[in-house]
């Protein structure tokens, strides 16, 4: 079995395989105090042994590990919990948005699944698409797993066992998204918030329990970019790809990127007033029917944006919304 171990003074970089078309995760582990791991990969037959086999070739074996940090609580990213704490008293660190994801809580799953057929419904979206919102759930249950946090992590938290680490809250590709940041040599291991070879999406959520409201996720994610600009980072080790060597102008470049892509949508409602649906069908024409969910929190964070900043209205017709540029009249 190949290793993709990589390994650069207190930091080993391990690439675990995942079945999405993002390709491999990359999970660190921090050599301290504490033998920390960032992340943790899917939850598979196949990144449990690609794991264990790189984890083996640094001279470790799981039972080993102190401590998992979640960056956020996605599959592909938690999934291996479940294998790491047969082998381990591992203690699970992150944001406390993780929680009901990673515990799988029966309530915040049901309140989900009626949240996105209520937006669905709202979107303009076809009937034969629904069955994708338990194609959703059933990837969590097939990839993730099924823990809980043992310590909850906020902004500017230190974690213990790790010199010189500092928490910072990134919201908006995942609402439990951080990011650590070590001020020395400024360097931050980034999850899914800042990737050189694709731009990570702003996914939508369901509000959480004690919220009335979704998050508007493409707006905190241009808040949580701006937010790392002032460090002048040196370098991220993201979730996925290589790593990011010009930080501030690839950021610069991500929200230039949802301004044009803000523009094209406003363009295209020039010609009249468009559910959110059919504004994907045109944006993504040979994407929506294979990728519905991304494309769907693309399109619906971009025209978040564009009313934020008044350059569309919203009206309900029959039950859908309809977006339309300038002010113009939705049922003409």
């Amino acid at each position: 079995m190949k290793s993709y171990l990589q390994r650069a003074r207190d930091i080993i970089t391990f690439k675990v395989p995942t079945p999405f078309p993002v390709g491999p995760v990359n999970v660190y582990l921090i050599e301290d105090d504490l033998l920390t791991l960032i992340d943790a990969g899917p939850k598979s037959e196949e990144a449990w042994a690609v794991f264990k086999h790189q984890l083996k070739d640094a001279g470790y074996v799981p039972a080993d590990i102190d401590q998992v940090v979640l960056t956020h609580h996605h599959v592909d990213h938690a999934g291996l919990l479940d294998y790491l704490a047969q082998e381990s008293d591992i203690k699970v660190l992150g944001h406390w948005r993780n929680e009901p994801w990673i515990s799988r809580n029966p309530a915040f799953f049901e309140n989900g699944r009626a949240f996105f057929a209520k937006l669905y419904r709202a979107f303009g979206i076809e009937e034969r698409f629904f069955p994708y919102l338990e194609k959703m759930f059933d990837s969590i249950y097939r990839y993730g797993c099924q823990t809980s946090l043992d310590v909850v992590l906020k902004d500017g938290d230190h974690l213990r066992g790790m010199a010189g680490w500092q928490v910072i809250e990134t919201p908006g590709h995942a609402q439990s998204h951080i990011v650590l940041y070590r001020e020395r040599d400024r360097l931050l291991i980034g999850g899914d918030h800042l990737l050189a070879h694709i731009s990570s999406n702003a996914i939508t959520e369901a509000p959480y329990p004690g919220e009335a409201e979704r998050p508007k996720t493409l707006l905190q994610y241009r808040e949580s970019l701006t937010k790392l600009l002032p460090l002048k980072l040196s370098r991220v080790l993201p979730g996925h790809g290589e790593e990011v060597a010009h930080v501030n102008p690839l950021i610069n470049r991500r929200l230039h990127e949802q301004d044009e892509r803000a523009s094209a949508i406003r363009a295209v409602l020039k010609s009249g007033p468009l559910s959110g649906f059919d504004i994907c069908k045109r944006l993504f024409p040979s994407k929506y029917e294979r990728e519905l969910a991304l494309v769907l929190s693309e399109t619906l964070g971009h025209l978040d944006l564009l009313e934020s900043m008044g350059e569309v209205e919203v009206t309900e017709v029959n039950g859908v919304y309809c977006y339309s540029a300038d002010g113009r009249d939705q049922k003409s």
